[in-house]
């Protein structure tokens, strides 16, 4: 009987053990980001593929920029991500490194009844006065100069906006400051604003339902959030005075225009970058990775994650209408990793400065 009991005691460990160790490896085989929504429609398609063939689970909360920062300073996630580039010195505070992952665009969403996508037309001007509530009506004279010939009803413009810390918020901030002198000095450009008017949601997706139920209403979100729920998009003049119509093709064409020449140009702004057909409102989001790895292996794991992103992703982004990296962005972030993200012996976790190649 003892012996019995023994046995079945041993058989119990031997399981809590194996059960211990399955767990361990679970634990082992996945990552934890969190961030910007503005991203999370490529990141979540680029995690359900990468699983299939690597096995590795990368789980991604999209919780805003703001929120995002914090977790990768505290340790609690093993990436973060923000659209706002953090500057030099954030970045040695935290103790991060950052690299942009996908290029997107922020657009202004519209609900007027009998106005599609591309019929209206809107300068960055008029999107700050619209937003500083100087422009209160659709059928405002700044608003019909533009449209000649559209049918714009007398009715009240209600205006939605982030409510949290966003990257988006920053994104669509920077270009209304660079297009409007007095939102420039009464607002400026932040993941968090001080709204002169308007009504608060949370999230991309909370600004897209909110405009989607809202008559006669007009928000901000990232591209891919608009055609989800099926929002009426704008044109929005550019820095080459071209009206142009949101999508891959202008958000790639302002990632083209910029200059990625070394690492420095790995946090440059993509606002109201040159050329007829950019987009004014393209943005890139940015991963955010500690650069003393305490865990080399889930350091090397998130590079693995999006090495493999950049080399096989790219199809994957471009249907979900965000741009991929160019290739010579590519590029310098292998080298970037290599001398950048160390052990705490100061060892390189990624030997392989070379392999970034499409």
């Amino acid at each position: 009987m003892n012996h019995c009991k023994r046995l079945l005691r041993g058989l119990a460990l031997a399981a809590a053990l194996a059960a211990a160790a399955f767990a361990a490896a679970a634990a082992d085989d996945s990552l934890h980001g969190a961030g910007a929504t503005f991203p999370a429609p490529v990141y979540a398609r680029w995690a359900a593929i990468y699983k299939l063939g690597s096995g590795v689970d990368v789980r991604y909360d999209a919780i805003g920029s703001g929120t995002g920062i914090e977790r990768i300073e505290r340790g609690q996630v093993d990436f973060g991500a923000s659209d706002v580039p953090l500057a030099p010195a954030e970045l040695r505070r935290i103790g991060v490194t950052q690299f942009p992952a996908v290029v997107g665009g922020v657009v202004p969403v519209i609900n007027i009844g009998g106005v599609g996508s591309g019929r209206l037309r809107l300068t960055g001007q008029v999107l700050g006065d619209i937003y500083l509530g100087k422009i209160k009506k659709w059928d405002h004279p700044a608003i019909a100069e533009l449209n000649p010939g559209l049918n714009l009803p007398g009715t009240n413009i209600t205006v939605v906006h982030r409510s949290d810390s966003s990257g988006t918020s920053f994104l669509w901030s920077s270009f209304l400051s660079r297009s409007n002198p007095e939102w420039k000095t009464r607002v400026g450009a932040a993941m968090r604003l001080d709204w002169p008017i308007g009504v608060a949601d949370v999230g991309n997706e909370g600004v897209a339902s909110s405009v989607q139920r809202t008559k006669t209403s007009i928000g901000y979100v990232e591209y891919a959030y608009a055609k989800r729920h099926h929002l009426a998009t704008v044109l929005v003049r550019n820095r080459d005075g071209a009206y142009v119509a949101p999508g891959h093709a202008s958000f790639a064409a302002a990632a083209a225009a910029a200059r990625w020449h070394d690492a420095s140009d790995l946090q440059q702004s993509l606002i109201d970058s040159a050329g007829a057909a950019s987009w004014p409102i393209t943005g890139a989001s940015f991963i955010l990775l500690r650069t003393t790895a305490d865990q080399p292996p889930r350091s090397l794991a998130v590079m693995k994650f999006f090495d493999w992103a950049f080399r096989r992703g790219k199809r994957d982004a471009v249907e979900l209408d965000f741009a991929a990296l160019p290739d010579s962005a590519i590029e310098i972030i292998g080298r970037a990793w290599t001398e950048q993200v160390r052990r705490a012996d100061g060892g390189v976790v990624w030997p392989a400065a070379d392999s970034l190649h499409p």
